[in-house]
């Protein structure tokens, strides 16, 4: 029995020592390699954004919004009623083109050779103590005679011709806008601080094949008694080529009121 266990550990000795030995041949080819220090030290970088979008910074807000502030709330106003004024003038000379077209379409088309003749007279019978400075007419709502003058000849006019040519045949319309200013000497000089203005129009027809002139009459209406800014009116006179002429009371009086001046 004895025997038989010592050699039971014999062959346990022996087997154990022949693993060691295996174990050491094979171990260098089993060692992994040495591998590269780890990435994990480098610093992380930002993911790009998705989709390519920029990304807008603190810094960059902040100067967009120095920008917005340079313009300051005047300026913007300025600029803007400089705007508005300029919409305002494009607005009225596109009116006017557009009248002027409108009658020169209607005389080409209708036939000038076979149209009417109209002459339109204006005639000042106001008093030295208004003086004329500024004439407007219009014909179907297009200028035909714009004046202004302070001082020169034309407040001394007694009357001038406002208009002379072919009209379409049919019914037009006069519009008349006149400015005086108050003219006055000695104790009377307080007149030149006064501004009068007066503002009519007048309806009329134009038969084919003849002419019509029509007088624009500016009076003084009310007498001595009423007050110089109820007096300056209008009245209209029109004659017709082998007609009589209307009375004068035919036309609209135009309604003046005074103003005065600085």
């Amino acid at each position: 029995m004895r025997r038989v266990m010592a050699l039971w550990l014999s062959v346990a000795l022996a087997t154990l020592v022949g693993g060691l030995a295996v174990a050491q041949e094979t171990a260098p080819a089993d060692t992994p390699a040495t591998t590269a220090p780890s990435d994990s030290a480098a610093p992380a970088e930002s993911p790009a954004p998705a989709g390519g979008e920029e990304v807008i910074t603190s810094s960059t807000s902040a100067a967009v919004a120095q920008a917005d502030q340079e313009m300051d709330a005047g300026t913007y106003a300025t600029r803007l009623r400089d705007l508005e004024q300029r919409i305002d003038a494009l607005k009225e000379q596109i009116f006017r083109s557009k009248a002027r077209l409108s009658l020169l379409a209607e005389t080409v088309l209708q036939g000038v050779v076979a149209g009417a003749q109209a002459v339109i007279i204006h005639e000042n019978r106001m008093s030295s103590s208004y003086r004329l400075v500024k004439v407007q007419y219009a014909l179907d709502g297009a200028r035909i005679f714009n004046k202004a003058d302070e001082e020169g000849p034309l407040g001394d006019q007694t009357e001038f011709e406002v208009y002379n040519g072919s009209i379409v045949p049919g019914d037009h319309n006069i519009t008349v806008n006149l400015e005086y200013r108050g003219n006055g000497y000695g104790i009377f000089s307080y007149l030149k601080g006064y501004r009068f203005r007066v503002r009519s129009s007048y309806t009329f027809n134009a038969p084919e094949g003849k002419g019509v002139t029509i007088r624009v009459v500016a009076y003084e209406k009310g007498g001595p008694t009423a007050p110089l800014e109820e007096r300056p009116a209008v009245r209209y006179t029109e004659r017709t080529e082998g007609r009589a002429a209307r009375s004068d009371g035919s036309g609209e009086e135009a309604a003046a009121g005074g103003e005065s001046g600085e």
